[in-house]
C-alpha cells in the first residue's frame, strides 16, 4: 500500500513539473531579449517580432545599433542557413531566401522531428536524446526544447518545440565565436 501511495505521489509530482514547462508564444510585438557572447564580448540584444503577411521582420536593437532583419517566406518555410549579421551593415537587412535569423526553418524543424537531425549551413545537427530538458530556462521557467549537436564541431543549440516558430533559445560552442541565450520574452 505504501508503494502504491508513493507511486501516485511521484506521478502527480511529475505531472505538475511537466505542466510547468514554459512555452512562450511569438506574435506581433513580442520582444525577445538575449544575452550574446560575441568574440569574447557580452552584449544584450532585443528582437521585436513583427509579421507582415508571411514575411517575418525582427526589429533588432543591440548597443544602440538598430536594424530590421527581414526573413522571407521561403526562408521561414525551407531555409537552410543561419544569418549571423549583427545589424551593422544596413538599417534594413533582407535575408536571402535560404536564410533565417535566430531560428531554424519549419522544414528543418520537421526533419529534426522525423529523422532526429537536420542540415543547416552545410552542417548536420543531430538530436541529443540524453540531455536534461531543464538545461534551458527563460526568466527562471523551464522551456521544452530540443537539444542538437553539430557533427563537424562542438556547436550546441536548444530549439524551442514550436513548429510555427522554431526559435533557437540557446547556442553554445559556436566556432564563429557567436553564442546566445534567450533570457526573457515580453508580450507587448
Amino acid at each position: 500500500m505504501k508503494n502504491i501511495f508513493l507511486a501516485i505521489v511521484f506521478c502527480s509530482l511529475f505531472q505538475v513539473v511537466k505542466a510547468q514547462d514554459y512555452m512562450p508564444t511569438i506574435k506581433n510585438k513580442t520582444e525577445l531579449n538575449y544575452v550574446c557572447k560575441l568574440h569574447g564580448q557580452t552584449r544584450t540584444l532585443s528582437l521585436t517580432a513583427k509579421k507582415v503577411t508571411d514575411t517575418l521582420v525582427l526589429n533588432m536593437d543591440t548597443r544602440g545599433v538598430k536594424s530590421s532583419i527581414v526573413t522571407l517566406p521561403e526562408g521561414l518555410k525551407n531555409g537552410n542557413a543561419l544569418c549571423y549579421n549583427q545589424g551593422e551593415t544596413s538599417p534594413v537587412l533582407n535575408l536571402k531566401p535560404t536564410e533565417t535569423f535566430f531560428m531554424i526553418s519549419r522544414s528543418a524543424y520537421q526533419d529534426l522531428l522525423k529523422n532526429n537531425k537536420f542540415i543547416y549551413n552545410n552542417t548536420t545537427y543531430v538530436l541529443d536524446t540524453n540531455t536534461d530538458k531543464s538545461s534551458v530556462s527563460i526568466d527562471g521557467k523551464s522551456v521544452d526544447a530540443l537539444h542538437v549537436v553539430a557533427q563537424i564541431d562542438e556547436t550546441e543549440m536548444w530549439i524551442m518545440k514550436n513548429p510555427d516558430f522554431p526559435l533557437i533559445c540557446k547556442m553554445t560552442k559556436n566556432p564563429l565565436g557567436i553564442n546566445w541565450t534567450l533570457v526573457k520574452v515580453v508580450d507587448k
